[in-house]
């Protein structure tokens, strides 16, 4: 009997396993970073001696260069080959982080978040696409997507009780610190595990003109919605930066349009599961980021959470994202197919924003808060991989690593606009509560309900677009040597699910 073949085949899925776990731990450093500089922001302040106004910018210069440049990143990882670009962003962003911890003033911890802010682009531009191309196989992909959105979803609120931790019992140094053995085992194992690709290589040249534009014009987008946050949609910032953003867009789109080898191939945007999945998931973004930003807003500042016991309050929606990661919505989706589970994800999170909109000065943890941050759990966990499943579902080999910036792209986005947009909510609100002689408590409160409400809002949206255009149509047998085909991504991937399971 001949072993060779058996025994290649389980080294082949041991690798791929391994190369999953590598880029996991990169994606883990992203996440980790989005969430625990808030916990450190104060000591930031007071030792390095920032402003109020220019503190902001210890989060935003990580969040404007992270996400204007995950286009450019993805698309240089299908060209260049996303092992190197991954490799690049690793050892930039432990790098940055570095710098980060030994920062002596406000200068250069805000330089270092741009260069944090780089790296992070180059490693998670690709990380879906390796991903993609490690598991082709319908069913190990469904489960690789489960590991990557228990990092991605679940990280969060371990951020919160890390930051915590490090900033009480250390000091503020130690958030970035942190990033450094995590950091140098993805750079050691990624060199050992993951295979090596040379991807369409640089022969066709390189669209400098359309990667510039897209870039500036994602800068200032983003720039445009952080600066909303502090000045108002009406700034003269806001306007003028948004507008520029929208100008150099156009001028992407006309670039793109007439080059033989743009940057943005205008047949990823032919494919409808990209464009409908993302256009969803950022609702569902939307509403999943201002829910975190709110509700520990309002643990700190109504029931006077400590940052360990904010993060711990979380913990509910961490280990339900856990749970149904181990192969429990691969399963749901194999039996009932991507769109059911999607949408009974999304009503199930719905449920539970809707829930946190009930909260007052007195509620206690158990059952109101823990239920919120459950349903919450429980809806995002089940929804996100089957969007990530119909995203990237039908994206050609050659271009996963765009598909895979344009769905962090759709993210970050969708997070910064729904912070911006629902924290002006907010604000907005408990300033006219204040004006009408509420309490400070009462018209906390009164801002949060309203956030937490047009948080349920966005879900509802996003509800509507999926039942319009990611509802599986049925197939039609076409003559040709590829087999049956369908009418968009979603059925695809329902059709290739149900012949797994069977």
């Amino acid at each position: 009997m001949n072993l060779a073949p058996s025994l290649a085949t389980t080294s082949a899925n041991r690798q791929r396993w391994a190369t999953l776990v590598v880029v996991c731990l990169a994606q883990l450093m992203i996440v980790l970073d989005t969430t625990i500089v808030n916990v450190a922001l104060p000591s930031i302040q007071r030792e390095l001696h920032f402003s109020q106004g220019n503190l902001t910018w210890v989060v935003n210069a990580f969040l404007i260069t992270f996400g204007s440049l995950l286009l450019l990143a993805g698309r240089l990882g299908d060209i260049v080959g996303r092992r190197r670009i991954f490799l690049a962003g690793v050892a930039l962003f432990t790098t940055a982080s570095a710098l980060c911890g030994l920062a002596a003033s406000p200068g250069m911890l805000v330089a270092a978040r741009f260069l944090q802010g780089i790296g992070a682009a180059a490693q998670s531009s690709v990380i879906l696409a390796i991903i993609v191309t490690e598991f082709p196989e319908p069913a190990e992909r469904a489960r690789a997507m489960g590991t990557y959105m228990l990092v991605s979803v679940a990280g969060g609120s371990l951020g919160l009780l890390a930051g915590g931790l490090l900033t009480e019992v250390l000091s503020w140094h130690w958030i970035f610190f942190v990033n450094l053995p995590i950091g140098l085992a993805t750079l050691s194992l990624g060199h050992l595990l993951i295979p090596r690709d040379s991807g369409s290589g640089l022969r066709q040249g390189v669209d400098w003109l359309g990667s510039l534009l897209v870039t500036t014009s994602l800068m200032s987008g983003i720039y445009a919605i952080v600066q909303a946050t502090a000045h108002g949609w009406g700034s003269g910032d806001v306007l003028g930066f948004g507008a520029l953003a929208l100008a150099l867009m156009g001028a992407f789109v006309a670039t793109e349009l007439r080059i033989e080898n743009p940057i943005m191939p205008p047949r990823i945007l032919a494919v409808r599961g990209v464009v409908h999945a993302n256009l969803v998931r950022g609702f569902l973004v939307t509403a999943m980021y201002s829910t975190f930003f709110v509700g520990t807003l309002y643990l700190e500042h109504v029931r006077h959470y400590t940052a360990i016991q904010t993060g711990a309050a979380f913990l509910p929606w961490t280990i339900t994202v856990a749970i149904l990661s181990q192969g429990i919505v691969s399963g749901m989706v194999n039996r009932f197919g991507p769109f059911r589970v999607l949408i009974g994800g999304m009503l199930v999170a719905a449920a539970g924003l809707l829930l946190f909109s009930s909260v007052g000065p007195h509620t206690a943890f158990f059952p109101t808060i823990f239920l919120a941050s459950f349903a919450l759990g429980a809806g995002i966990g089940s929804a996100f991989l089957p969007l990530l499943t119909i995203a990237m579902a039908e994206v050609a080999p050659a271009d996963a690593g765009l598909g895979s910036g344009i769905a962090n792209v759709s993210m970050q986005v969708s997070g910064a606009l729904g912070l911006a947009l629902l924290g002006t909510l907010a604000t907005n609100r408990t300033k006219t509560l204040l004006a009408g002689h509420d309490g400070l408590t009462s018209a906390l409160i009164g801002g949060y309900h309203l956030a937490f409400l047009a948080g349920t809002g966005a879900i509802m949206v996003g509800v509507a677009l999926a039942v319009l255009l990611l509802r599986p149509r049925e197939a039609r047998p076409r003559l040709s040597v590829a087999g049956p085909e369908t009418d968009d991504a979603q059925s695809t991937v329902a059709v290739e699910l149900e012949r797994q399971a069977a």
